[in-house]
């Protein structure tokens, strides 16, 4: 009798743990986005109320850590499914991390928070734009919500290779820009709110499919493709004149 399916939560907690010990070094899109939300956030050091912050989904804590350099003020409390991954930061910020699944929403104590930030979390919970709102419901007036989450229409060529192949493509499936972005405008007032673009070099499948891998981002719903599968896949990958294109959501708003 075979097992039952683990929740798709519990496989990416157990993909980020295996790729943890190398995600600091190979996350350099993740790193470069949140040094750049953290940026943008720092019109708002002197105007955010007080109450908690927290960053969610806070991996190894590059964006906590480049909030806390820009705006000063309270440490942010690390939240994370992935212990192996809170284990990475350096130094540890003991006291500040904490092992929390976030489709169970937000703890209590976050209720009323100051400031509440994510990036590059969003995408791996059930229900995102629900989710998106709860965190905005979560803020007491005046507080900020800093996002950045790579949305529908990323990877075009990941997809494009499997529709050749006539194979399901296993990319996790994104949320959608606007609804996200309607979903925030709803509840806060949006300084800030843009769809990036960013590209990097195509090597071919197999080195991408590597390089998600190093940084445990290779969790999906969709069953994983047989040896023979893979291989059609590699084989009607495009060629390197197509770049791979992540679209990032970058928001910034205060509540109302």
């Amino acid at each position: 009798m075979n097992s039952p399916e683990p929740p798709f939560s519990t496989k990416v907690e157990r993909c980020f743990s295996l790729g943890a010990s190398t995600y600091q070094r190979s996350a350099s899109l993740q790193a470069a986005v949140a040094t750049r939300l953290a940026h943008l956030a720092r019109p708002l050091a002197s105007h955010l109320p007080p109450g908690p912050r927290a960053d969610l989904g806070a991996g190894s804590g590059l964006l906590a850590r480049a909030i806390e350099s820009q705006l000063g003020g309270p440490s942010l409390l690390r939240l994370d499914a992935c212990g192996s991954l809170l284990e990475q930061e350096q130094p540890p910020e003991l006291g500040l991390q904490r092992l929390w699944n976030l489709n169970q929403g937000l703890p209590e104590e976050l209720k009323g928070a100051g400031l509440l930030a994510s990036s590059f979390a969003l995408q791996w919970l059930e229900q995102p734009e629900q989710q998106l709102h709860h965190w905005c419901e979560a803020l007491r007036p005046g507080g900020a919500l800093l996002l950045a989450v790579p949305c529908r229409g990323s990877f075009r060529i990941w997809h494009q290779a499997a529709d050749a192949a006539g194979l399901p493509c296993t990319a996790l499936p994104l949320p959608d820009a606007l609804a996200l972005q309607e979903r925030a405008a709803g509840a806060l007032e949006l300084h800030h709110s843009q769809l990036l673009r960013f590209s990097r070099p195509n090597r071919g499948a197999r080195v991408f499919l590597k390089q998600i891998k190093a940084i445990g981002a290779q969790a999906s719903p969709a069953a994983r493709l047989q040896p023979g599968a893979l291989r059609r896949l590699i084989h009607h990958w495009p060629g390197p004149e197509h770049a791979i294109v992540w679209h990032v959501l970058v928001l910034v708003g205060q509540k109302r």
